[in-house]
């Protein structure tokens, strides 16, 4: 009898299960040999059955549909088929009588009413076993993710920690990483000019390509760098360190979103576009070229407006070096101001519990919360999609609050870095007034202010939100009461950042 040898193996890998289809086919010559049977050809295959769709398979049972072979012989029933239509296939062949047997070291069958039972059963309990084996692995994840392990490759900027069996930062790529996050935030950049500058920074796969735009995208998306699992929608607190601050990542996707409406491409550089605003109608500024030089106005967008001057470009590089100059500090005043902040970081330590205990009533209370959602959810009274979306925001709610204890724990110091990085910020200002590539400028004051409007031929602002707030917050008034006046920049007045 004429019959096909079909060995399969249930991975594609070739370092895994690597001796599984050569010992299959030692013992089905072997038992060819034995029962006399002739092997017309020999089929090996790298793939699971779980799902159908294999190349060799098909291509045996177009061998048997034309009559090159009566019969198949394989190691187990398993190695044929584990999914309904490949079984199917078989028991269909077999009452044809296209199939004529079926031969199995390790299984009985006969082409009888009672053998296609058996076989039948076989098939259906290798289905039984792969369906049983993949929820199993999907409860092991869940239960895993529920714990705020991640069961993955460690996304990009992460490293995978097998001792703790999580993921944690990666000591060289953690902070381009956050970086990322730092200067998409801006505004200023888009995924291609970010992506470019990640490469200058060093940041590349872990196959050390450069970044596609793509996956910068899908790294700015990723829940993970604020300690977050997203599994099927849901999502989970993470047991790791992250990245970025919940706050930050906000940001990022308010820009990313902001950033989705289709725009017109520019033809020409024009530098101060895109963050100025009309004082009188708040309408975008445009610009134009009239005779070899640009010209800035208002869009007029919303109908007649009396702001009606057009401003040139030289006009508006003096304005713009105005408010550099007046937030530039002098190397000494800067230096002076580091060490203070030195100091503070050492001997201005204080007990803040009170403020971390109402923080952690605050997650207890989440915590409460999210038992109740989830009974609710098993008890039938809410819909998947109405409880992940209830239960995304508790979450994400307590994922800030960890950063929140997180400062409050550092002895309400939590203000020093943010005014580190405006004095130093300050201190590098005064490198712009030099500069020949304009759009530098708008780079610069969006780090620094918010709200720049043309009003007239003058540019006014406002100090960014997060300067303003450290500006009134106690522990910087009660710093800045303390630090001599010779030493302050005349832009801080009183304890508050001004225009």
């Amino acid at each position: 009898m004429k019959v096909i040898a079909y060995c399969r193996k249930s991975t594609e890998q070739d370092d895994r299960q690597i001796l599984s289809i050569d010992a299959q086919l030692k013992e089905l010559r072997d038992y060819a040999a034995k029962e006399q049977l002739e092997i017309v050809a020999s089929l090996r295959e790298a793939k699971t059955a779980k799902e159908p769709g294999r190349t060799e398979f098909a291509r045996m049972l177009e061998i048997i549909e034309k009559g090159g072979a009566d019969g198949i012989l394989a190691w187990h029933p398993d190695r044929l088929a584990r999914n309904s239509v490949d079984g199917g296939q078989i028991m269909h062949l077999l009452d044809t009588g296209k199939l004529k047997t079926l031969k199995f070291p390790t299984f009985w069958f006969e082409p009888t009413p009672q053998g296609k039972f058996m076989l039948s059963i076989a098939f259906g309990q290798s289905k039984y076993y792969v369906d049983n084996l993949a929820e199993n692995v999907k409860r092991g994840m869940r239960e895993k993710v529920r714990r705020g392990e991640w069961t993955w490759p460690a996304p990009l900027g992460f490293v995978n920690n097998r001792e703790k069996r999580n993921i944690e930062p990666d000591p060289e790529k953690a902070s381009i990483v956050r970086k990322a996050f730092e200067l998409y935030a801006t505004g200023v950049h888009t995924l291609l000019s970010l992506g470019n500058e990640l490469t200058r920074l060093g940041l590349r796969t872990r196959k050390g390509k450069v970044l596609p735009v793509s996956n910068v995208q899908k790294m700015l998306k990723h829940h993970a760098y604020y300690g977050v699992i997203s599994m099927n929608g849901e999502l989970f607190p993470g047991a790791f360190e992250p990245i970025v601050s919940k706050r930050l990542f906000d940001e990022a996707q308010e820009v990313m979103h902001s950033k989705s409406k289709p725009k017109r491409r520019r033809k020409h550089d024009l530098p101060f576009t895109g963050f100025l605003h009309c004082a009188t109608c708040t309408c975008a500024i445009t610009a134009e070229i009239q005779k070899g030089h640009h010209y800035y106005r208002c869009t007029h967008k919303r109908g007649p407006c009396d702001q009606r001057k057009y401003v040139r470009e030289e006009g508006m590089l003096e304005e713009v070096r105005k408010i550099v100059e007046r937030v530039s500090l002098p190397d000494e005043w800067a230096d002076n101001m580091l060490k203070e902040l030195d100091k503070e970081e050492i001997e201005g330590q204080s007990d803040h519990r009170a403020t971390v205990q109402r923080l952690e009533d605050e997650r207890k209370d989440i915590d409460q919360k999210l038992d109740t959602l989830l009974d609710l959810r098993l008890e039938g009274a809410l819909d998947t999609g109405e409880y992940f979306a209830r239960k995304n925001v508790l979450v994400a709610r307590r994922v800030s609050l960890n950063q929140d204890i997180k400062d409050a724990e550092q002895n309400g110091s939590n203000w020093l870095e943010p005014m580190r990085e405006m004095i130093v910020c300050s201190k590098e200002a005064k490198k712009l007034l030099s500069t020949e590539n304009y759009a530098e400028f708008p780079t610069f004051l969006k780090r620094i202010g918010t709200n720049f409007v043309l009003e007239g031929n003058a540019v006014q602002w406002e100090a960014a939100i997060g300067w303003r707030v450290l500006a009134h917050s106690r522990g910087f008034r009660d710093w800045w009461a303390r630090v001599d006046l010779n030493h302050r920049p005349p832009v801080y007045k009183s304890g508050t950042l001004t225009n």
